[in-house]
């Protein structure tokens, strides 16, 4: 073989290397932000997290009754609670039926 082409060739095989290692990188960049959009999901959707903001969203409302000398706060609290609570962790459900939709 002759010199120039072996240069030749092994200039390309170098920037195919490159092409590869480059591309391995993104690879792994990709699956580290996965688990990362796995985790977050996770953690959205648990139920900690959602009994967390209903007791939250409870306590707040009794004490916006209770500041404002409103009858039986704690009992008057839970239907606002519950409203809260379904308009906003239901939407994940509806949200589910929409892509469905979509995909077909």
């Amino acid at each position: 073989m002759s010199p120039h082409l072996r240069i030749y060739f092994n200039s390309a095989l170098q920037r195919m290397e490159d092409e590869i290692l480059l591309l391995k990188e993104e690879i792994q960049d990709l699956k580290t932000r996965n688990k990362k959009v796995e985790a977050d999901k996770a953690r959205e959707t648990s139920r900690a997290r959602k009994g967390i903001i209903t007791v939250l969203t409870y306590a707040v409302i009794v004490i916006f009754l209770y500041t404002a000398k409103l009858p039986n706060p704690r009992i008057n609290a839970i239907v606002p609670t519950i409203g809260f609570v379904l308009s906003t962790l239901g939407l994940n459900a509806f949200k589910n039926v929409r892509l469905q939709n979509k995909r077909k």
